[in-house]
């Protein structure tokens, strides 16, 4: 039986149509499901019993169940869900003063094994389906303490662009009015420079945010931190953002991490601004590394994090310092793994 949050208001109408119902009963059902968070079929009091019994006989509702919550110091929630097929996953609610964001992941494990990222220490399982990433979406909404959900990132376990056709249909309900209603602005794909992917999303017609994990300024560090880089380094990689750019319109987020020894020096700060000093629409977003047990990497003083900074914004260069969130519950960028895989 099909997932009914797979399917689009469209295709939802069209299924109930096949079965003799009426399909506006469609939308009544959306509306349990994304404006109520209802993952019960016999809870949907304003359907019909012959409804709700045809809805049991053809599809299935909810795929998976919360293993554990955690909450942080500061608000940050991090859900472990494990899915029918017992793999566990993660996702994160991170509330902020005007916004609440949730941090969503792609794949069960990941296959790219970043040198400062936990979520791939485990292996690649398998990819998720546009289901399970939308049911995710739903308990943050609904069952984390900040009972919102304004933004999504897909920032947790697994490369999006490489399970393409499952996220492009969950971005699309996430921004569907008739579902989450957030607006494609405020949805951003991450991704760690998978160029086929990039090339694919700039004709999708979606205004998204890409954000494109960079880390480094130099094929040699970067083939380290990112080992993907060795298929796409770092030339190919920046000539497909500017396509991206030119083609959409749109700003490139280049995400990178200061580890301290490794990328953190003036002279990377300034053979990055090198780079990027001729690319219209993009910003770099500063993260200084996560503790991560598994690598022995630690971030830069205070003092050398804001002189990058500093040096880049002197260049011109739009640069963030994003704050740590959600630290002591391994809920930090980097630091989603999957501890309980094996228990």
């Amino acid at each position: 039986m099909k997932n009914i949050i797979e399917l689009s208001l469209k295709e939802l109408e069209e299924a109930l149509t096949a079965e003799g119902q009426e399909p506006f009963r469609a939308k009544q059902i959306f509306s349990w499901i994304y404006k109520k968070g209802v993952l019960d079929f016999d809870r949907m009091s304003d359907l019909s019993v012959d409804l709700r019994d045809t809805l049991k006989e053809n599809f299935t509702l909810s795929g998976f169940k919360i293993a554990k919550k955690l909450q942080s110091s500061d608000g940050t929630e991090k859900f472990l869900f494990e899915l029918e097929d017992k793999n566990l996953i993660e996702a994160v609610s991170i509330p902020a003063a005007s916004r609440v964001t949730g941090c969503i992941s792609s794949q069960a494990g990941c296959k790219y094994a970043c040198g400062f990222c936990a979520s791939g220490k485990a292996g690649f399982k398998r990819n998720l389906t546009s289901a399970e990433i939308i049911e995710q979406v739903l308990h943050l909404k609904y069952d984390s303490a900040a009972k919102d959900l304004t933004h999504v990132v897909f920032m947790g376990t697994g490369e999006p662009l490489d399970n393409y056709d499952n996220v492009l249909r969950a971005v699309r309900l996430i921004n569907s009015p008739d579902a989450f209603n957030i607006g494609a602005r405020r949805i951003t794909i991450s991704t760690c420079g998978l160029i086929p992917g990039i090339e694919r999303l700039s004709k999708e017609g979606l205004q998204v945010e890409l954000s494109v994990s960079l880390h480094a300024a130099d094929d040699k560090t970067r083939d380290t931190l990112v080992p993907v880089n060795k298929i796409y380094p770092i030339p190919a990689l920046i000539a497909a953002c500017k396509d991206y750019i030119s083609l959409t319109d749109r700003q490139v987020t280049f995400e990178y991490i200061l580890i301290d020894g490794v990328n953190s020096a003036l002279q990377n700060a300034r053979d990055l601004s090198i780079m990027l000093g001729n690319m219209h629409l993009c910003k770099v977003n500063l993260i200084p590394a996560n503790p991560v047990e598994e690598f022995s990497i630690v971030p830069p003083q205070e003092a050398q994090v804001l002189a990058f900074r500093d040096y880049l914004i002197d260049q011109g260069i739009t640069a963030t310092l994003r704050k740590p969130r959600g630290v002591d519950i391994q809920g930090a960028c980097g630091q989603l793994r999957l501890k309980n895989a094996d228990k």
